[in-house]
């Protein structure tokens, strides 16, 4: 009891009016910390900003300003002046004005320079925080982030004290013995919600959710994009969150049983973060939730901490990138937009962890479609947030480039192929004034769709083995000729009926840059998105005076009599037939019985002609033999109803 009565008569003693605080602790020259984000105490904020013009030279440091805060700083720029670590839109009009200043960090280093950068000493820290408990304990709730730290070094703490602030788990809570001043005052907290919905970020997501496994434990940046990529992975299973942020998004993926935290390697089961910017429905649920742990953050930001995470993948966006993989993630050319924030933290963890992946996910052109994302070069006054070395996978609303490991050339290619195709052709001029390219480098015909994403498809064949099947890409070329050179002599002569003993750049670029529309290729691949390796290949080619298309397949010698081989064939005449192709056409050696064999399962009525020691094989769709399906043409049939 002795205990209670000492922390509730220090709370009581100290309770005053916002006012009354301020004015006891403001002075000329001082520095004054503010909660950021949706922590931010409005209340106290307007006061603050209220007393100003009776002061000078007043420096306001905050993380993200969405609150009380003027937008305009005109006024007040003779009396105070703000220093902010990550741009926000309340802010962005004063920074670009030379009214306010940005100081780019990572958000792990921003506790760093409170702590022991005696430049930015904290004179005055304003929080905002429940009610204390009955052991006398307030919790930060939503906004641990740096106002931990600031506490810790202020001269002088004042907390609104708010009951709608949710009281949050982890490392969120400060004695009321350590705060110098209460002001009682209930208000909403800000929300911030994106509720639009784009069809492009859909497609982004689509591309995001098969770089993602299940079981990943994931970090999200902050903007529209991403949040809508977020939202849309509901069809994955078990997913972690080790996240300086968390939204709406993660709260509608726990809502749909997608985050459960349970295969985390690091405080398993439980969803780590640093603030929340998101609704009142997102507050209620963090809310004396022990699944949600809040943590300072240097704790969460901190890459050596981020790594212990297996399977960890950070999502963030960009605002542009250059063909050798530079990203600028926080200004239009020299003009300010949002800032570092946890960016690198999260791409330098991700990339140290256990089978963990880093995934830029940006729009392919300007919100007014004028200009490309993807440039040749990045704007002038560009900040690049993440080296070239950093980047794995770029993900627009026109596929997925990785980058990782892979030439300036390679990476070249990769991007002007998931570019909006109407600067498609100029990147490529571009690259190759530049020596980025090959000079006689080409880029695929332009038809509708652009990739057709919509004949991937993964089979299961004997032994378990998994095998991924997708039309062939501009940037198979590599993979595709070393295929060609894993084929043993006598599979090259009869791919080709002669015996090639080369595959080089102008013929394989050709193979693999095809319009999709009178020609496909299909190619059977194992391993990781980027990394794959081709282990069979199926392609025809229409006759248009015919209707008719001459087809082909190989399969690497150890992935033979699997069925791989009757799949290719089966799968690409679904292909052929839902684009109205009367049938196929094929010469194989007499020699060849295996081809021979695939192709007289194939369900067709079969003419052949038998010349020089080639048959000529053909048959059409319209004449189905009457026999039973085999599995290879079940498993395509289904394959492209699915």
């Amino acid at each position: 009891m002795t205990y209670i009565r000492s922390w509730n008569r220090i709370y009581r003693k100290r309770t005053g009016t916002a006012e009354s605080a301020l004015r006891s602790a403001l002075q000329d020259g001082c520095r004054v910390l503010i909660g950021s984000g949706a922590s931010e105490p409005q209340h106290l904020t307007r006061t603050l900003v209220d007393l100003l013009p009776g002061y000078r030279d007043v420096e306001i440091l905050q993380a993200l300003s969405l609150g009380a805060l003027p937008e305009d700083w005109s006024e007040l720029s003779r009396h105070a002046r703000l220093r902010t670590f990550f741009v926000g839109p309340k802010a962005r009009r004063a920074v670009n004005a030379g009214l306010a200043d940005y100081i780019p960090v990572y958000f792990s280093q921003a506790p760093r320079i409170l702590r022991e950068e005696s430049p930015l000493s904290v004179d005055i820290c304003l929080i905002q925080v429940t009610p204390p408990d009955e052991h006398g304990f307030c919790s930060l709730g939503i906004g641990v982030d740096m106002a931990k730290i600031a506490i810790e070094r202020a001269q002088v703490v004042i907390a609104q004290v708010n009951p709608n602030m949710p009281r949050t788990m982890g490392d969120s809570f400060v004695h009321v013995s350590r705060i110098h001043h209460f002001v009682e005052h209930r208000e909403p907290l800000l929300e911030v919600v994106y509720r639009e919905k784009s069809a492009m970020a859909e497609r982004m997501a689509k591309y995001v959710s098969s770089l993602v496994e299940d079981g990943s434990t994931i970090q999200v940046g902050m903007g529209r994009i991403t949040n809508a990529v977020l939202m849309n992975l509901t069809d994955k299973k078990d997913l972690g969150v080790h996240a300086e942020m968390i939204t709406d998004a993660h709260l509608h993926l726990v809502k749909q049983g997608v985050i459960t935290g349970s295969r985390k390697t690091l405080h398993r089961g439980k969803i780590i973060a640093s603030f929340c910017l998101g609704s009142r429905s997102l507050y209620d649920f963090v809310h004396n939730n022990p699944q949600v742990e809040f943590y300072p953050i240097d704790y969460v930001n901190d890459s050596r901490v981020i790594s212990q995470n297996d399977q960890m993948v950070a999502i963030n966006s960009a605002l542009e990138i250059d063909l050798t993989g530079q990203v600028c993630a926080d200004s239009i050319g020299h003009k300010v937009y949002s800032g570092i924030g946890g960016y690198v933290d999260f791409m330098l963890g991700a990339s140290c962890a256990r089978k963990g992946k880093t995934i830029i996910v940006l729009p392919s052109t300007s919100p007014d479609g004028r200009k490309s994302r993807i440039v040749s070069h990045l704007t002038a006054g560009a900040g690049v947030v993440s080296s070239r070395s950093a980047v794995q996978y770029v993900v627009t609303e026109f596929g997925i480039a990785y980058l990782h490991g892979k030439t300036v050339r390679e990476r070249a290619l990769a991007l002007i192929n998931i570019a909006h195709p109407k600067f498609r052709e100029r990147l490529l001029e571009e690259a190759k004034k530049l020596r980025y390219v090959y000079q006689d480098q080409i880029l695929p015909p332009i038809y509708e769709p652009l990739y057709p994403g919509q004949w991937e498809t993964y089979q299961i064949f004997p032994g378990n083995e998994k095998v991924f099947f997708r039309p062939i890409k501009p940037t198979d070329e590599r993979a595709l000729q070393e295929f060609f050179y894993s084929l043993p002599d006598q599979d090259i002569y009869y791919r080709f009926l002669s015996a090639m003993r080369v595959f080089p750049h102008r013929d394989t670029q050709a193979m693999c840059n095809i319009d999709y529309e009178h020609e496909m290729a299909i190619v059977a691949v194992t391993g990781e998105i980027g990394a794959e390796t081709i282990i069979g290949l199926g392609r025809y080619i229409l006759d248009q005076k015919t209707n008719m298309a001459e087809v082909d397949f190989a399969v690497r010698a150890e992935w033979q009599r699997k069925g791989i081989g009757t799949f290719l064939l089966h799968y690409l005449c679904e292909i052929a037939k839902s684009k109205g192709i009367s049938g196929f056409t094929a010469y194989v050696l007499a020699s060849n019985r295996k081809m021979l064999s695939v192709f007289h399962k194939v369900g067709y009525v079969i003419h052949s002609v038998l010349e020089d020691g080639i048959y000529e094989i053909s048959f059409r769709f319209d004449e189905p033999a009457q026999v039973c399906l085999t599995e290879g043409e079940t498993a395509a049939k289904e394959s492209a109803r699915s």
